[in-house]
């Protein structure tokens, strides 16, 4: 392959993404069908949008925190249209240790109903609300067509799961995400986004209503790149979230959440790629320099690489994520 000249996008695109990957030794096809194996470099490059999007939920009020992978068949069954959402995608484990379960477990398609089940623990009264969790890790859904970064059996994304004591709060938690979302996309990715609300078709299922950044890539396709969710009191009452509110009188809490995966690296590559191959926004980039020293004699060799070395640490220290080749 290596060899071989890369397909121009007007030729093949989908062959000339799917090159791209490869030859930047950003992800592999793994030996499970559908799942990709992330490279050192892609992965720097996700990393690079963690660090950049956790601090941005931070700075909105949101904390971290980890919920199980495995998740208990009748927690999505409690959701009637959520469990119908995603039934043909869902991975069940029905041995485990060598022995029939006594109930199966979903491996984690998204945690609005674990998730749902603790809150229903942890919230009592107005005073605890609201609740601002989002939890970094992967899923599995099993997708019958997939491509890397842009969808596989397993990917990788954020979580977000906020609880409130009104609808009104909700909803503006939802679209503050949105907002999140398209801010990181225009000045972090350098990705043109067009923010926007799905149709009912369309939403996430279990939800009151679903936005979207679709992103525009090289060829003119759109790529929905993030998503926040309105859940309303869906799963407040399919788990029975109630507080006390200021009125003593018990109801039930009003619920978002909201997510953006590895997808973006795919939206990343299309949308700077060129003909040439990769090319990355620089705020992102896991190289955004490179020093490639050149000298004449084998004399100038040692004197060249000093020098080489010199600025690469003068960038370092700027904090420029610098290579000297």
């Amino acid at each position: 392959m290596a060899d071989e000249k890369l397909p121009t996008r007007s030729e093949n695109y989908s062959e000339w993404y799917n090159q791209v990957i490869q030859r930047a030794e950003m992800a592999d096809y793994a030996p499970v069908r559908g799942c990709m194996v992330v490279r050192p470099y892609g992965w720097a490059l996700w990393e690079n949008i963690q660090q950049a999007l956790d601090g941005m939920f931070k700075a909105t009020g949101h904390v971290n925190a980890a919920f199980p992978l495995f998740i208990p068949m009748s927690f999505l069954e409690k959701e009637k249209e959520h469990v119908e959402g995603f039934s043909p995608e869902l991975a069940i484990v029905t041995i485990g240790g060598g022995e029939k379960l006594e109930e199966p477990l979903v491996v984690r398609p998204t945690s609005e109903t674990i998730i749902g089940s603790m809150y229903s623990k942890w919230i009592q009264s107005y005073r605890d609300l609201p609740v601002l969790i989002n939890q970094w890790g992967s899923v599995v859904r099993w997708e019958m067509r997939t491509k890397l970064f842009l969808r596989t059996l397993e990917f990788y994304w954020q979580e977000g799961h906020t609880a409130h004591a009104t609808a009104a709060e909700a909803e503006d938690e939802t679209r503050q995400m949105l907002d999140v979302y398209t801010d990181f996309a225009l000045n972090e990715a350098a990705v043109p986004v067009v923010p926007g609300r799905k149709s009912n078709a369309e939403k996430f299922a279990g939800a009151v209503r679903s936005y979207t950044i679709e992103a525009m890539m090289g060829n003119g396709w759109a790529l929905q790149s993030g998503t926040s969710h309105f859940l309303g009191q869906n799963f407040a009452k399919a788990f029975d979230i109630k507080f006390l509110n200021q009125s003593n009188e018990l109801d039930y809490a009003w619920t978002t959440s909201w997510g953006v995966s590895t997808r973006m690296v795919g939206a990343i590559i299309m949308a700077h790629g060129d003909d040439q191959g990769l090319m990355l926004p620089p705020r992102l980039a896991p190289i955004q320099a490179v020093i490639v020293p050149i000298w004449r004699k084998d004399t100038e060799k040692a004197a060249v690489l000093e020098l080489g070395q010199r600025v690469a640490d003068m960038l370092k220290g700027a904090g420029v994520r610098v290579k000297l080749d």
